[in-house]
């Protein structure tokens, strides 16, 4: 692979061994993103460690001040102690800071953006961003962030007095740890042997959580509450902000969500899905099933099932729909760096 230039898109991922690093290189690859280099970094311990990108063997680096030499962008993957204590790093480098870690987004010092719904809700500078400088850091939110406000950006038009996201997040959200405790949770319980509670302090396994337990970090509930802060910032003084509530679920992959809208009038299904259609939501065809979080498996885009009317309230509608969650996340990282190099002069 061709050495980058600081003027070529050359590309570092922190965090590279991660679920998360992982899904993102794909996503540059399958994409066709003009990385003259991708440069995978990762903690110490894993440094050296053999893998591919772009279709050419290469290894994992350890991650030092050195790192963002050749990178115009950096995204950071990988865990939000990472960003944290590198970013400025990459900063100082000349890279652009893309976190997908939630680090940056909640010091206040980054611009939160999902492009999807740039039409409607463009980026949202952070508290603290200083306007002058021209390498400000970007914050990629959380898939349940980026599910939460595309909702609320599709049904602001039709001035709903309530929304509702259920969440139900895959134990992949707490990366390669939170599948393999899931995986040897349910081997064990099959077998009638006691099970590991390393990541979720709680049977996750066969079960539904409204909460973890309590050696767990972080809890289900600080969990909510950073998706929660998160939407109401990239939503504030522009569109309604829904409740927003977490069941942890006993999958692997894939984010699945119910959603509740109320209205003041009676509201016809097909033009809800036609304005959430317009941000980039696929919805079902009619005599398609439902999306699962099986069915979303490689999709960057969230599913949605045909919009349903409440039974019992007359202007209530229902939503229900899948993401898959690795891809979601990536798949937005990846347009931010797209839409930057976009706009930069030839």
């Amino acid at each position: 692979m061709p050495k980058a230039t600081r003027d070529s898109a050359g590309v570092a991922i922190v965090g590279a061994s991660s679920l998360r690093g992982k899904e993102l290189k794909l996503v540059l690859e399958d994409s066709n993103f003009p990385a003259s280099e991708i440069i995978l970094l990762d903690e110490p311990a894993l440094a050296g460690t053999l893998t591919e990108a772009g279709g050419e063997p290469t290894f994992i680096r350890a991650l030092d001040e050195d790192s963002f030499e050749h990178a115009r962008f950096a995204f950071f993957a990988g865990s939000a102690e990472d960003a944290e204590r590198n970013w400025l790093a990459a900063k100082r480098s000349g890279a652009t800071v893309i976190d997908l870690t939630g680090a940056i987004a909640a010091s206040g010092r980054a611009t939160t953006w999902i492009p999807s719904l740039a039409p409607v809700l463009p980026p949202r500078p952070g508290s603290s961003e200083d306007s002058s400088d021209k390498l400000t850091p970007y914050s990629s939110p959380a898939p349940g962030v980026i599910i939460a406000c595309t909702l609320a950006a599709g049904l602001a038009h039709f001035s709903p007095l309530r929304i509702v996201v259920m969440l139900f997040p895959p134990v992949s959200e707490r990366d390669q740890a939170g599948v393999d405790e899931l995986e040897n949770q349910t081997r064990n319980l099959l077998t009638f042997r006691p099970i590991e509670q390393t990541v979720f302090d709680a049977q996750v396994a066969f079960n539904l959580l409204a909460g973890y337990g309590e050696e767990s970090k972080p809890k289900l509930a600080e969990v909510r509450a950073a998706i929660a802060r998160d939407t109401a910032h990239y939503l504030a003084g522009r569109d309604p902000v829904p409740a927003i509530q977490l069941v942890q679920a006993p999958v692997f992959y894939g984010y699945a969500f119910a959603a509740y809208a109320e209205f003041n009038l009676p509201q016809k299904p097909e033009q809800l899905e036609t304005a959430l259609g317009d941000l980039g939501v696929k919805i079902a065809a009619p005599d398609d099933s439902p999306p699962t979080n099986v069915s979303v498996a490689g999709e960057g885009e969230i599913h949605l099932a045909k919009v349903e009317r409440d039974a019992s309230v007359s202007n209530g509608m229902w939503f229900w729909g899948a993401v898959d969650n690795l891809r979601l996340a990536a798949r937005n990282a990846v347009s931010i760096a797209e839409e930057l190099l976009e706009k930069s002069p030839a």
